[in-house]
């Protein structure tokens, strides 16, 4: 009689395929527990790291916002003495007052708030500029004479901002192809812009006339806030997205980290800064459009901006000589960034 294995076996042969595949099968199982012991030990292995990449990454962003902090409480020292100060002589030190209030927000974006925001962002990708209050006059007297020789205020407006932003580009383009240090280029190219406004205009003031609408957009106001202290706002929140939230971010701390460490993770260094000199160039040229019609954080650019104006306005309140202003600002700076290495090399 002819039987059938239900394994498929040939007839008769039962009992010989049995013998052979039960070991094959418990080598095969033996097989697939190493192989899943290895999988669970490289996702055992992957999740380590991805834990140990994201505190490194915490404590990244911790030591970035920390220099911010440090100049929030020098910054709430300066409002909490100068109020308390303003509430005992009112009359002589008019520190709470609404005009001086209203009188700062509008002052303190345009002189040093947007430009600070593009310098800023240059210092962390490990560069510098000088020639800013230099583009900042520049590109505003060129727009002034463009729109009084008869050219549309906004058009003669967005050429001041594109020359602005060349010049910018200029600077990163001399520094980074030649191997100029920034400083020593953007000292020449100051220079260089200051005698352009000489030869733009003379030495003679610039007369400018916007229309009613470019004046209302660029230095009117929405109830108590000045236009331009909200162009600064906006600016700010931008620039921080940028910084915190976008890849060009990441890349602008690495190449003001360590060229080389940035290079090998396939950072373009050099277009990095390139785009950091541009935008200092943009910010410079909208600070003077605006002025006609600012390791590093950008709350700590902004902070740092308003206690500079701050600074100088207690100065101006308590009766202080105008040229002496400049010294105490210097000694400020100085200052500040003695206290933050001092704090620095602590954290470290």
């Amino acid at each position: 009689m002819l039987v059938v294995d239900d394994s498929g076996a040939r007839p008769g042969k039962g009992n010989q395929t049995d013998s052979k595949t039960i070991p094959m099968l418990l080598h095969y199982g033996s097989w697939q527990k190493g192989i899943d012991m290895k999988l669970q030990e490289s996702t055992t292995e992957a999740v380590a790291a991805t834990r140990e990449q994201r505190a490194k990454a915490a404590g990244r962003r911790y030591r970035r916002q920390q220099s911010a902090f440090d100049i929030l409480i020098i910054f709430l020292i300066v409002q909490v003495i100068s109020v308390i100060y303003g509430l005992i002589n009112p009359s002589t030190f008019a520190y709470n007052s609404f005009a001086n209030i209203q009188n700062a927000l509008g002052a303190i974006p345009v002189v040093t708030g947007i430009p600070a925001l593009g310098v800023g962002i240059l210092m962390i990708a490990g560069e510098f500029d000088l020639s800013v209050g230099a583009n900042f006059i520049f590109s505003s007297i060129l727009m002034a004479q463009l729109n009084t020789n008869g050219l549309s205020v906004w058009l003669a407006a967005l050429i001041g901002l594109a020359v602005g932003t060349g010049i910018g580009l200029l600077n990163g383009v001399i520094t980074l192809r030649l191997g100029i240090p920034s400083f020593i280029t953007t000292l020449g190219t100051m220079l260089i812009w200051q005698a352009g406004t000489l030869f733009v205009h003379g030495a003679s003031s610039q007369p400018f006339s916007p229309s009613s609408g470019f004046a209302a957009f660029t230095a009117g106001n929405l109830g108590v806030f000045p236009a331009d202290f909200l162009w600064f706002v906006v600016l700010a929140i931008a620039f921080w997205a940028l910084l915190q939230r976008n890849r060009i971010g990441n890349h602008i701390f690495a190449a003001g980290g360590n060229k080389q460490a940035a290079t090998a993770t396939g950072v373009r260094v050099d277009r990095t800064k390139l785009i950091a000199f541009s935008l200092a160039g943009a910010c410079a040229a909208l600070g003077g459009i605006l002025s006609a019609g600012g390791r590093g954080t950008i709350l700590g650019i902004v902070l740092g901006s308003a206690l500079i104006y701050w600074i100088s306005d207690v100065l101006l309140l308590i009766g202080a000589p105008g040229f002496y202003i400049t010294a105490p600002v210097g000694i400020l700076i100085i200052a500040a960034a003695a206290i933050y290495e001092i704090l620095r090399a602590r954290r470290a």
